[in-house]
Protein backbone atom coordinates (compact mmCIF):
# COMPACT_ATOMS: atom_id res chain seq x y z
CA UNK A 1 0.00 0.00 0.00
CA UNK A 2 2.41 2.52 1.14
CA UNK A 3 4.36 1.66 -2.18
CA UNK A 4 1.19 2.48 -4.04
CA UNK A 5 0.56 5.94 -2.50
CA UNK A 6 -2.51 3.97 -0.52
CA UNK A 7 -3.41 4.65 2.85
CA UNK A 8 -5.82 2.69 4.50
CA UNK A 9 -8.99 4.66 6.39
CA UNK A 10 -9.64 4.90 10.20
CA UNK A 11 -12.07 6.12 12.60
CA UNK A 12 -10.88 9.69 13.87
CA UNK A 13 -10.68 9.90 17.82
CA UNK A 14 -14.69 10.44 19.33
CA UNK A 15 -15.06 14.15 20.07
CA UNK A 16 -17.52 14.08 23.09
CA UNK A 17 -20.68 15.91 22.68
CA UNK A 18 -22.69 14.12 25.19
CA UNK A 19 -22.69 15.52 28.43
CA UNK A 20 -25.55 14.54 30.97
CA UNK A 21 -26.22 17.13 33.65
CA UNK A 22 -26.63 15.85 37.12
CA UNK A 23 -29.21 18.78 38.49
CA UNK A 24 -31.25 17.75 34.95
CA UNK A 25 -34.83 16.82 36.01
CA UNK A 26 -35.92 12.89 35.46
CA UNK A 27 -37.87 12.47 32.10
CA UNK A 28 -39.26 9.46 30.77
CA UNK A 29 -37.91 7.20 27.89
CA UNK A 30 -41.24 7.23 25.84
CA UNK A 31 -39.27 5.53 22.61
CA UNK A 32 -37.84 2.58 24.53
CA UNK A 33 -35.82 2.08 21.46
CA UNK A 34 -39.19 1.48 19.02
CA UNK A 35 -37.98 3.65 15.99
CA UNK A 36 -40.25 1.10 13.51
CA UNK A 37 -41.83 3.79 10.76
CA UNK A 38 -44.76 1.85 10.94
CA UNK A 39 -46.41 2.49 14.48
CA UNK A 40 -47.35 6.25 13.75
CA UNK A 41 -48.04 8.75 11.55
CA UNK A 42 -45.51 11.85 10.31
CA UNK A 43 -45.13 14.35 13.22
CA UNK A 44 -45.93 12.12 16.16
CA UNK A 45 -42.42 10.97 17.31
CA UNK A 46 -39.25 13.18 16.47
CA UNK A 47 -35.76 11.89 17.73
CA UNK A 48 -32.37 14.30 17.80
CA UNK A 49 -28.79 14.47 18.67
CA UNK A 50 -25.40 16.22 18.33
CA UNK A 51 -22.49 15.59 16.10
CA UNK A 52 -19.06 17.67 15.49
CA UNK A 53 -17.38 18.26 12.46
CA UNK A 54 -13.63 19.11 12.68
CA UNK A 55 -12.43 22.04 10.26
CA UNK A 56 -9.24 24.11 9.84
CA UNK A 57 -11.07 26.64 11.69
CA UNK A 58 -11.96 24.55 14.29
CA UNK A 59 -14.99 22.09 14.86
CA UNK A 60 -18.41 22.94 13.37
CA UNK A 61 -21.40 21.26 15.42
CA UNK A 62 -24.03 19.57 13.70
CA UNK A 63 -27.42 18.92 15.67
CA UNK A 64 -30.58 17.30 13.77
CA UNK A 65 -34.14 16.22 14.54
CA UNK A 66 -35.72 13.29 12.68
CA UNK A 67 -39.02 11.61 12.17
CA UNK A 68 -38.78 8.54 13.29
CA UNK A 69 -41.86 7.51 11.17
CA UNK A 70 -39.98 8.92 7.45
CA UNK A 71 -36.94 9.18 8.46
CA UNK A 72 -35.92 12.74 6.91
CA UNK A 73 -34.23 15.03 8.65
CA UNK A 74 -37.16 17.98 9.65
CA UNK A 75 -34.76 20.03 11.28
CA UNK A 76 -31.11 21.38 11.34
CA UNK A 77 -28.84 23.40 12.85
CA UNK A 78 -25.17 24.05 12.78
CA UNK A 79 -23.04 26.51 15.08
CA UNK A 80 -19.11 26.84 16.78
CA UNK A 81 -20.38 26.17 19.98
CA UNK A 82 -22.66 23.25 22.01
CA UNK A 83 -24.87 25.45 24.31
CA UNK A 84 -28.36 24.50 24.12
CA UNK A 85 -29.01 27.81 21.48
CA UNK A 86 -28.00 24.89 18.74
CA UNK A 87 -30.52 22.06 19.33
CA UNK A 88 -33.14 25.01 20.45
CA UNK A 89 -32.62 26.27 16.54
CA UNK A 90 -32.90 22.86 15.47
CA UNK A 91 -36.26 22.18 16.84
CA UNK A 92 -37.46 25.41 16.11
CA UNK A 93 -36.58 25.11 12.37
CA UNK A 94 -38.00 21.56 12.63
CA UNK A 95 -41.48 23.02 14.33
CA UNK A 96 -41.02 25.78 11.60
CA UNK A 97 -40.90 23.35 8.58
CA UNK A 98 -43.63 21.07 9.61
CA UNK A 99 -45.66 23.20 12.06
CA UNK A 100 -47.08 20.16 13.34
CA UNK A 101 -51.20 19.95 14.51
CA UNK A 102 -50.81 17.83 17.17
CA UNK A 103 -48.59 16.75 20.24
CA UNK A 104 -45.10 15.29 18.96
CA UNK A 105 -42.41 13.27 21.07
CA UNK A 106 -39.10 14.71 20.71
CA UNK A 107 -36.36 11.66 21.92
CA UNK A 108 -32.61 12.52 22.91
CA UNK A 109 -30.12 11.60 24.82
CA UNK A 110 -29.43 13.02 28.30
CA UNK A 111 -26.87 15.47 27.09
CA UNK A 112 -26.91 18.67 28.84
CA UNK A 113 -28.37 21.02 25.68
CA UNK A 114 -31.31 18.87 26.12
CA UNK A 115 -32.14 18.54 29.36
CA UNK A 116 -31.49 22.57 30.24
CA UNK A 117 -34.10 24.64 31.06
CA UNK A 118 -34.21 26.60 27.99
CA UNK A 119 -34.90 23.54 25.97
CA UNK A 120 -37.60 22.52 28.39
CA UNK A 121 -39.61 25.75 28.19
CA UNK A 122 -39.44 25.81 24.03
CA UNK A 123 -40.73 22.44 23.81
CA UNK A 124 -43.54 23.26 26.22
CA UNK A 125 -44.10 26.26 23.45
CA UNK A 126 -44.12 24.05 20.38
CA UNK A 127 -46.03 21.60 22.38
CA UNK A 128 -43.16 18.66 22.24
CA UNK A 129 -43.12 16.08 24.98
CA UNK A 130 -39.82 15.19 25.57
CA UNK A 131 -38.48 11.81 26.12
CA UNK A 132 -34.71 10.59 26.84
CA UNK A 133 -33.00 7.48 26.44
CA UNK A 134 -30.76 6.27 29.15
CA UNK A 135 -26.85 7.68 29.25
CA UNK A 136 -24.54 5.25 27.61
CA UNK A 137 -26.31 2.83 25.31
CA UNK A 138 -26.22 4.18 21.90
CA UNK A 139 -29.64 1.83 20.95
CA UNK A 140 -31.33 4.18 23.03
CA UNK A 141 -31.00 6.53 20.54
CA UNK A 142 -30.48 4.63 17.06
CA UNK A 143 -32.14 6.07 14.80
CA UNK A 144 -29.84 9.40 15.19
CA UNK A 145 -27.12 7.75 15.49
CA UNK A 146 -27.47 6.07 12.00
CA UNK A 147 -28.39 9.00 10.41
CA UNK A 148 -24.94 10.58 11.95
CA UNK A 149 -23.32 7.32 10.69
CA UNK A 150 -24.60 7.91 7.41
CA UNK A 151 -23.60 11.24 6.78
CA UNK A 152 -20.08 10.82 7.66
CA UNK A 153 -19.29 7.58 5.80
CA UNK A 154 -21.03 9.62 2.96
CA UNK A 155 -19.84 13.24 3.38
CA UNK A 156 -18.03 14.62 6.05
CA UNK A 157 -15.36 11.88 6.38
CA UNK A 158 -14.30 11.98 2.90
CA UNK A 159 -12.66 15.27 2.91
CA UNK A 160 -11.08 17.84 4.97
CA UNK A 161 -13.18 21.12 5.39
CA UNK A 162 -10.88 24.47 4.72
CA UNK A 163 -13.68 26.17 6.72
CA UNK A 164 -17.13 25.68 8.70
CA UNK A 165 -18.64 27.93 6.10
CA UNK A 166 -18.10 24.94 3.64
CA UNK A 167 -18.39 22.03 5.60
CA UNK A 168 -22.35 23.67 6.42
CA UNK A 169 -23.12 24.47 2.74
CA UNK A 170 -21.92 20.55 2.16
CA UNK A 171 -24.46 19.65 5.08
CA UNK A 172 -27.11 21.34 3.20
CA UNK A 173 -26.67 20.31 0.51
CA UNK A 174 -26.29 16.67 1.43
CA UNK A 175 -29.46 16.56 3.67
CA UNK A 176 -31.60 18.51 1.67
CA UNK A 177 -30.66 17.95 -1.75
CA UNK A 178 -29.97 14.12 -1.36
CA UNK A 179 -30.67 12.70 1.91
CA UNK A 180 -34.71 13.65 2.26
CA UNK A 181 -35.25 13.85 -1.39
CA UNK A 182 -33.04 10.62 -3.48
CA UNK A 183 -31.30 8.65 -0.38
CA UNK A 184 -33.05 5.52 -0.34
CA UNK A 185 -33.88 3.41 3.05
CA UNK A 186 -34.95 -0.36 3.32
CA UNK A 187 -36.33 0.66 6.29
CA UNK A 188 -38.79 2.20 4.02
CA UNK A 189 -39.26 -0.42 1.57
CA UNK A 190 -36.60 1.50 -0.26
CA UNK A 191 -38.24 5.17 -0.21
CA UNK A 192 -36.71 7.58 0.09
CA UNK A 193 -38.28 9.77 2.93
CA UNK A 194 -39.95 12.03 0.52
CA UNK A 195 -41.30 9.83 -1.49
CA UNK A 196 -42.24 7.77 1.66
CA UNK A 197 -44.28 10.69 3.04
CA UNK A 198 -45.65 11.74 -0.62
CA UNK A 199 -46.85 7.56 -0.23
CA UNK A 200 -48.36 8.11 2.84
CA UNK A 201 -50.41 11.44 1.85
CA UNK A 202 -51.47 9.38 -0.86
Amino acid sequence: MRAAGLQGRYRRRRHVTMIPDPRAALRPDLIVRDFRPYRTGLDARWCGDITDVPTDEGWLYLATVIDIASRRVVGWATADHLRADLVADALKSACQQRRPTHPVIFHSDRGCQYTSQQFAVLAAKFGIRLSVGRTGPCWDNALAESFFSTIKRELLGTSAWPSRAAARTAIFDFIEGWYNLHRLHSGLGYLSPAEYETALAA
